[in-house]
């Protein structure tokens, strides 16, 4: 119940809204997604139906490849209520033509959400995320679509909000609060792997978010695999705001050194 109260008493206003990237919302919206999460972990802990649906899609666009997402989507997507109906772009009308805007506005009639993963090129994911935005937005508009379903980023060119938030939510639930975090210190930090090309979007989604908790965010990698400027000042503009600090440096003995969270 003190859950409820809490969301009842943030003045969200998320509801019509999309997520696309953290920064773009506010401190009491953050809370609200959270807050949400607690809640419906304690529901399903104590078998308490979560299905806010009677009926419904949830329709996916995996534009990349994904395993932990595509299944946490579809997961939650079942607890809520809603059936999974993943758009396959090279077995649709998509392969011979069919516009955005016409393919967004077919997928939407029973649709409470789309989630869209985008991730393999820098300026085409997040952009095409707001192309399928405005193309719901002018559907809805017009009469075409009685409801515009929310549009979900499971991961783009700039950031990875779904995971970067459910980090968070680990993060507060193992420090035993918000408050706790800050002063603590976590190392972002690039690791060996046999493929060098990996998205920018995890790093970024790391240090966009946890600096606004006052928290020591250290972003390690080496010198050429930079990350997109303009997230590199959300991080420290973030850092600023809530009196933590944001460091970057080129090895992970220096990002590890002190560090609470790897």
């Amino acid at each position: 119940m003190k859950l409820i109260s809490k969301l009842d008493e943030l003045n969200h206003k998320m509801y019509g809204t999309d997520f696309l990237l953290t920064w773009e919302k506010n401190d009491a919206q953050i809370s609200a997604t959270i807050t949400t999460a607690q809640i419906l972990k304690k529901l399903y802990e104590s078998n308490i139906s979560c299905k806010v649906f009677k009926s419904g899609l949830a329709v996916s666009n995996f534009r990349d490849n994904s395993t932990r997402t595509r299944f946490s989507f579809a997961s939650a997507s079942n607890l809520l209520g809603l059936a999974v109906q993943d758009l396959n772009e090279s077995t649709s009308q998509i392969a011979h033509g069919e516009t955005v805007r016409e393919t967004a506005n077919m997928i939407s009639f029973l649709t409470e959400v789309i989630g869209i993963r985008d991730d393999m090129y820098l300026g085409a994911g997040n952009k095409y995320m707001r192309e399928v935005g405005e193309a719901l937005d002018d559907g809805y508009k017009n009469g075409v679509l009685h409801q515009r379903p929310a549009i979900v980023n499971l991961q783009c060119d700039i950031d990875h909000p779904t995971q970067s938030m459910a980090d968070l939510s680990h993060l507060i639930n193992y420090f035993g609060g918000v408050e706790n975090l800050k002063g603590k210190k976590i190392a972002m930090t690039w690791a060996y792997s046999p493929s060098y090309g990996k998205p920018l979007s995890v790093p970024q989604a790391i240090i966009g978010l946890m600096t606004r908790f006052g928290m020591e965010v250290s972003l390690a990698h080496p010198e050429g695999y930079d990350l997109i400027p303009d997230t590199l000042k959300v991080a420290k503009d973030n850092a600023k705001k809530s009196g933590g600090k944001f460091t970057h440096v080129k090895t992970m003995e220096e990002a590890f050194k002190g560090a609470d969270i790897v």
